[in-house]
């Protein structure tokens, strides 16, 4: 999937942190402490380069040793205030308090103990810097799922045990399968249990609503080892792979669609590469992206947007002729 804007922005100034701590660092090892290749690297240092405070003359920027850099070696010279202890303004405190009541009230019970303890440390001193704001302030959010399959899901976190889950997927096919639950993971918009399939002898993200009902069982989870972006989904193998090329404001597709590649062009375009299980869904967002797409491969999907949008149309009647 191509990268959000926002978490490379994250994982840059978290770069910046940690050179700060760190008199030159060679740029195989931080590739290896973000979990990212060396030229992914290379390239956030020369982001990074460019940056700074406003003014944005030299003095202004972000700056690194460029002896070093040509060794292979990132050394940090100025960092612009960017070490600094963050502070908080109102709104921002209310923000951050909001959000880890958040997951205190829905994920506390699939914590262990030091992560809870955490959790409890960070919430009682944000309240109390918080102040009357904290007072006012009252969030209540669960798993979006049944209320006993969350509490089934929690029980098997909390105690390592096994679930049997009955599960329905995006092409509406039920499944009964037995996992080792690792872990939840949520995004904007969804919950997930990460999880060790037995039936694919794999890791899977299992969307928590879409769960049907689930058993905890008295097998303990066994050992596995996951990918380091496991809790990000991925599209699979599965589905037709259909190419868009877009110009470049529909960049938010390629940060926001899971893709399988994206490919920048010379001219400020770009290509993603997707699956597409559903095709009703692809027609809605080559829809919604209709004025920058430049080509649709194969052209049979452009082809049959086309006829989605002119039965749209079709549906205004005389008032759609009216308009013309």
């Amino acid at each position: 999937m191509a990268e959000r804007a926002s978490d490379r922005l994250l994982r840059m100034l978290g770069m910046i942190t940690y050179l700060d701590r760190h008199a030159g660092v060679p740029v195989e090892e931080i590739a290896e402490q973000f979990g990212v290749t060396a030229d992914q690297v290379l390239s956030d240092i020369d982001t990074l380069w460019v940056t700074g405070t406003p003014g944005y003359f030299p003095h202004d920027l972000i700056d690194f040793d460029a002896a070093s850099y040509e060794q292979g070696v990132v050394r940090l010279t100025e960092s612009r205030g960017m070490t600094r202890p963050l502070r908080l303004g109102a709104r921002e405190a209310v923000a951050l308090l909001a959000a880890l009541r958040a997951l205190d009230s829905s994920l506390r019970p699939a914590l262990d103990r030091e992560q809870a303890a955490v959790l409890s440390s960070a919430l009682d001193k944000l309240t109390t810097a918080a102040g009357d704001a904290a007072a006012a302030l009252d969030v209540r959010l669960g798993l979006d799922a049944a209320p006993d399959v969350a509490t089934a899901v929690a029980t098997a976190l909390r105690n390592g045990r096994r679930l049997h889950l009955r599960y329905v997927d995006a092409s509406d096919v039920t499944t009964e399968r037995d996992v080792d639950p690792l872990r939840l993971v949520t995004d904007d918009e969804r919950s997930y249990l990460l999880a060790w399939c037995r039936l694919v002898d794999g890791e899977r993200l299992f969307r928590v609503d879409r769960i049907l009902a689930a058993e905890v069982l008295d097998d303990p989870v066994a050992d596995h080892t996951v990918a380091p972006d496991a809790g990000e989904f991925q599209p699979g193998p599965d589905g037709e792979l259909v190419t868009l090329h877009l110009r470049s404001s529909a960049r938010w597709v390629a940060e926001s669609t899971p893709v399988e590649a994206v490919r920048n062009l010379e001219d400020g375009s770009f290509e993603v590469d997707l699956r597409v299980l559903r095709p009703a869904w692809l027609r809605h967002l080559v829809l919604q992206v209709a004025d920058e797409v430049l080509d649709v491969r194969p052209a049979r999907v452009a082809t049959e947007v086309a006829a989605a949008a002119r039965a749209a149309l079709a549906a205004y009647g005389q008032l759609a002729d009216e308009e013309g």
